[in-house]
């Protein structure tokens, strides 16, 4: 069943590349807290918990890069909107892996929690 398959990972370099050429969309599904202390600059924030409503509120012509801390929330958010056919990819080790390969974070000075 599809919905169980393992959502195709990318690495954290790939997507800000990907991103600042605007072929991707980067989803942040971690809560509020998390997002204020750091975030991908230019990502959507949409909670996890809100996704199966708000998911119209994404584009279908775009990828979208899901990302919550360390990947885990991010695998299930990719793997309900590859069901709901949305090309989609999960940020491998989440915002950890990005703010490990030094990546910018929105706020400047920003952190991961």
């Amino acid at each position: 069943m599809r919905l169980f398959k393992r959502p195709n990972q990318i690495e954290p370099r790939r997507v800000a590349a990907l991103l600042e050429r605007g072929q991707v969309v980067v989803l942040d599904v971690r809560e509020t807290i998390e997002w204020k202390a750091g975030r991908i600059p230019g990502a959507l924030h949409i909670p996890l918990a809100h996704l199966p409503s708000r998911r119209r509120e994404l584009p279908r012509d775009r990828t979208i890069v899901t990302v919550c801390r360390s990947g885990h929330r991010g695998a299930l958010a990719a793997r309900g909107l590859r069901h709901a056919g949305y090309r989609v990819e999960n940020l491998d080790g989440g915002m950890k892996a990005w703010a490990r390969a030094r990546l910018p974070l929105d706020p400047p000075g920003g952190r991961v929690l």
